[in-house]
């Protein structure tokens, strides 16, 4: 418990140096393109980073989202909130640590049907750090608690 608490300090300190928090519920640019234009059914169904291209894209909720095939946006398409990224798309080791920060979009997990993105940088890889805790239903936990307190929604 002493380890969590120092990492959660030491992600807090050196994540706040590098990201500014940030007011929105999804982590999105100016041009309202969600996962950095990567494909959220690759994600979650191919367990892949995939970059999507704009040919096949689809909106929702005013958000963007590119996928790699007519067939992956035909499958967005159909039911698109299975396809949100967890907390926004925001950090997953941030949100269980209570702030928010930007991902790579190449470090995430799939696990009971959803997707978790992380921050990863030179000095820090959250994923993983979410990976040695070894109690991911905790730490869902936690972070669920904390995107509520955050003011935002989870999917």
């Amino acid at each position: 418990m002493k380890q969590i608490i120092f990492l959660i300090t030491c992600f807090a300190i050196i994540s706040t140096n590098a990201m500014a928090q940030d007011n929105r519920a999804n982590n999105i640019d100016n041009s309202n393109i969600a996962l950095q234009g990567y494909s959220a059914v690759s994600y979650a169904d191919l367990n892949l980073a995939q970059k999507g291209v704009k040919e096949f894209k689809s909106e929702y909720q005013k958000i963007v989202y590119y996928f790699t095939s007519a067939e992956q946006k035909a499958t967005f398409d159909r039911n698109p909130t299975k396809y949100l990224p967890q907390y926004g798309g925001f950090c997953a080791f941030g949100t269980y640590a209570g702030a928010k920060f930007r991902v790579d979009p190449n470090k995430f997990i799939t696990k009971d049907g959803k997707y978790y993105l992380f921050l990863n940088n030179i000095e820090f890889d959250a994923k993983q750090l979410w990976l040695d805790e070894n109690n991911h239903k905790q730490l869902v936990s936690t972070a669920d608690s904390n995107w509520i307190k955050l003011g935002k929604t989870h999917n």
